[in-house]
C-alpha cells in the first residue's frame, strides 16, 4: 500500500464531469467534511449557459487557515469524465506535480490536458460503483478524495448522509460506497501530499456561508424589511436564501413581473418608511437606471445588490467579470450623485451591504453593492463574520399643522422626511426638480440648490476608515477591489517574503470618492499597479480621473470568466526589485 510522504497546509483540487454526473455536489461535501474536521476551505464553481447539463467544474481550496481566493494550480485533477473537458482546461492550471484522478469508463483526457505533465491515473468508479447498491461514482471519488487528503472518513460519511439522505441514500449504503472509494489508496504515487492535520477550534464559532448568503445576511442585520426582485443569474439564490428569513422578521420578498417592476416596487416600499432593497445582475441593473434616478431626485432610500457576470448583454451569465463598475458609477443620466459600495470576500459582502443599507438610510439616497458571480456562488468555511453595530434609523420628520419643506436645506444635506399619512407631511415626491417644498420647478436657482444638497450630503458625511482596506507599508502600493483583492493579498505576502515593502489599498467605497484620504493612503508611494478583471480597464480609469496616482503606474487588466491568479501580480511587483 502506497502511503502520502508528506504533509503541506493548503491543497487545490479541482472536480470537472458532464451535467448530471456530480462534480459540483462532490465538490461541496467534500469542502463541508474538511470543514467539520477543522480545515478551513473555498469552494467556486464553473457551469456552462445550459439551462441543464453541459460542463460543471468545482474547485476547492482547502487550508490551515481562511481561504479567500485560489492559488495559481491545482495539486489534484478528479474527472468524473472528459466530456466537454476542453471548455475548463484554461481554468484549471496544471503541472508536472499535479495528479489526476480520472474514472475509467470517462473518455480519453485531452491533448491538452496531457501536455501540462501532470500525471494521469485511471481508477475504476464506475465500475465498482455498478457493484454496489445506491452507489455513483462521485461517491468513489469522495471515498478517494478522503484518504488522499487524510480527511477523516466519519466527517465525510456525515456530510454525504446531510445532504444526499433525501435522495434515497442509506447511511450504510453511503459508508459501503465511501469505503470502496478509500481502498483505491493502493494507486496513490508515494510523493503524494497529505492535508496537515487542522488545530483544535470550536467548531460553533465558524461558518459554512456564500458570499450571496452573506449578503442577504447583512442586509437583514442593515433593517431591510422588503425586497422586491426579478431571478436573474448568478443573484437569484440570494433571494432564495433571504425571502424565507425576510418571513420570520416579519418581512416580505415579492418576485416581480420584471426588474424594471421590482425596482419600482423598492422605491414605493421605501418611500413609505419601510427599509426596501432589490437584488440583480448587469441585465437588471441596466433596466433599473431610470428609477434609480429617481430615488436621487426624491431623496429615497433604495439599496441594489449587483452580482456582477460577464457582458456586455447577456454575455457569459455563470462567470465572474468586474464590469460593471462604469454603470454603477455613472449609469444614471444628468448628475446624480449616488453611492456604490463594493465588497471585497464572501465574508465582507455581509459588512459591506449592511454597511450600504444603513448607509442608504441615513443619506436618503439609492446605494449600488457590487459583488460578482466568484464571490455570490463561492461557498467558504470561515471564522463567523461579526455584523456592524446598529446605525440610527432614517431621520423621521416631526411635522405639525405648518409648511412641510421636504427638501429644505440643512446643514448636512438631510431632510427630515415624513411618512406618508402623517397630519401636515405631505408633499410631492417625484422626479421633477423642486423647490424645497417639493413643488416642480424648473427655475434655475432651485435646481442649481437641489443639486447642490444632494452632492454635498454624500461628499461631506463621515464614512470613517471603511472606505477602502490598507494594510502594509512601502514604496509600492497595489490598488483593487471586489473580488480581486483574495489574489492582491496573496501575491503581497509572497512579494514581502520575498523582502519588497508593499501597501495594499482595496477600495469599498467607491462612490463618492474620498480624494483626501486616497492622498494620505498613497504618501510615499513611487510606484502602484492596479489590479482588476476588466478588459477596458474600468477601475484604472475611474482611479486616474478621481484621484492623484503616483507617476509610475502599471495596470493588470482582463476580462473574466478567467480569474487573476497571486502569481501574475507577484510577477509584476518582482520586477520593481530588478529595477533597483
Amino acid at each position: 500500500m502506497n502511503a502520502p510522504s508528506s504533509q503541506t497546509q493548503v491543497i487545490s483540487i479541482a472536480i470537472m464531469g458532464s451535467g448530471g454526473a456530480g462534480a459540483i455536489t462532490t465538490g461541496s461535501l467534500l469542502l463541508e467534511a474538511a470543514g467539520q474536521a477543522g480545515w478551513y476551505g473555498l469552494l467556486t464553481r464553473s457551469v456552462g449557459p445550459q439551462i441543464r447539463g453541459g460542463e460543471a467544474l468545482a474547485m476547492v481550496r482547502l487550508a490551515l487557515t481562511p481561504v479567500t481566493g485560489h492559488g495559481d494550480r491545482y495539486d489534484v485533477l478528479v474527472a468524473l469524465d472528459w466530456h466537454n473537458a476542453n471548455r475548463f482546461i484554461a481554468e484549471v492550471p496544471l503541472d508536472n506535480k499535479s495528479l489526476i484522478f480520472a474514472d475509467t469508463e470517462g473518455g480519453d483526457p485531452p491533448a491538452a490536458i496531457l501536455a501540462t505533465g501532470a500525471r494521469v491515473i485511471s481508477l475504476p468508479f464506475t465500475d465498482l460503483a455498478d457493484d454496489l447498491p445506491n452507489a455513483r461514482p462521485n461517491l468513489l471519488a469522495l471515498g478517494m478524495l478522503s484518504e488522499l487528503l487524510g480527511i477523516p472518513m466519519d466527517a465525510m460519511v456525515q456530510a454525504v448522509i446531510r445532504t444526499l439522505s433525501g435522495k434515497g441514500l442509506s447511511a450504510a449504503h453511503a459508508t459501503d460506497a465511501l469505503a470502496a472509494g478509500s481502498q483505491l489508496r493502493s494507486a496513490f504515487p508515494t510523493d503524494t501530499q497529505r492535508l496537515a492535520p487542522p488545530q483544535p477550534r470550536d467548531a460553533s464559532t465558524h461558518w459554512l456561508v456564500t458570499g450571496n448568503q452573506a449578503a442577504a445576511l447583512g442586509a437583514l442585520h442593515g433593517g431591510i424589511r422588503f425586497a422586491a426582485v426579478y431571478p436573474i443569474t448568478p443573484a437569484t439564490d440570494l433571494s432564495e436564501w433571504m425571502a424565507p428569513r425576510l418571513q420570520k422578521l416579519g418581512g416580505h420578498l415579492i418576485q416581480a413581473e420584471d426588474e424594471i417592476a421590482s425596482m419600482n416596487m423598492v422605491l414605493g416600499a421605501s418611500f413609505g418608511g419601510i427599509p426596501s432593497m432589490t437584488i440583480t445582475s448587469g441585465p437588471g441593473l441596466a433596466l433599473m437606471t431610470e428609477t434609480l434616478g429617481l430615488a436621487v431626485a426624491a431623496e429615497i432610500p433604495a439599496v441594489v445588490v449587483n452580482v456582477m457576470r460577464g457582458g456586455p448583454s447577456t454575455g457569459i451569465p455563470t462567470k465572474s467579470e468586474q464590469s460593471d463598475l462604469n454603470i454603477a458609477l455613472y449609469g444614471l443620466h444628468g448628475d446624480a450623485p449616488h453611492l456604490v459600495l463594493a465588497s471585497q470576500s464572501v465574508t465582507d459582502c455581509l459588512i459591506t451591504t449592511q454597511w450600504a443599507v444603513q448607509l442608504s438610510e441615513a443619506l436618503q439616497c439609492p446605494a449600488i453593492v457590487l459583488s460578482d458571480q466568484f464571490m455570490g456562488q463561492a461557498l467558504t468555511i470561515c471564522e463567523r463574520p461579526t455584523p456592524l453595530s446598529d446605525a440610527p434609523p432614517r431621520r423621521i420628520a416631526e411635522v405639525g399643522m405648518g409648511r412641510y419643506d421636504r427638501y429644505a436645506l440643512t446643514e448636512d444635506g438631510i431632510s427630515p422626511m415624513a411618512i406618508p399619512g402623517t397630519l401636515g407631511g405631505q408633499y410631492t415626491a417625484d422626479g421633477l426638480e423642486h423647490n424645497a417644498h417639493g413643488t416642480p420647478s424648473s427655475s434655475v436657482a432651485d435646481h442649481l440648490v437641489q443639486l447642490d444638497k444632494r452632492r454635498i450630503k454624500l461628499e461631506q458625511y463621515d464614512y470613517g476608515d471603511a472606505w477602502a482596506e490598507i494594510d502594509g507599508e512601502g514604496e509600492t502600493a497595489v490598488l483593487t477591489w471586489g473580488s480581486t483583492t483574495a489574489a492582491v493579498l496573496e501575491a503581497v505576502a509572497q512579494a514581502r517574503a520575498a523582502g519588497l515593502a508593499v501597501k495594499v489599498i482595496a477600495l469599498r467605497l467607491l462612490s463618492p470618492t474620498r480624494p483626501e484620504h486616497m492622498a494620505l493612503a498613497l504618501q510615499g508611494v513611487r510606484r502602484a499597479l492596479v489590479v482588476e478583471q476588466s478588459h477596458s480597464a474600468q477601475f484604472h480609469h475611474f482611479l486616474r480621473a478621481y484621484y492623484s496616482l503616483p507617476d509610475r503606474v502599471e495596470v493588470i487588466s482582463r476580462p473574466g470568466p478567467l480569474p487573476i491568479r497571486p502569481s501574475e501580480v507577484l510577477n509584476h511587483l518582482l520586477q520593481e526589485i530588478d529595477h533597483e
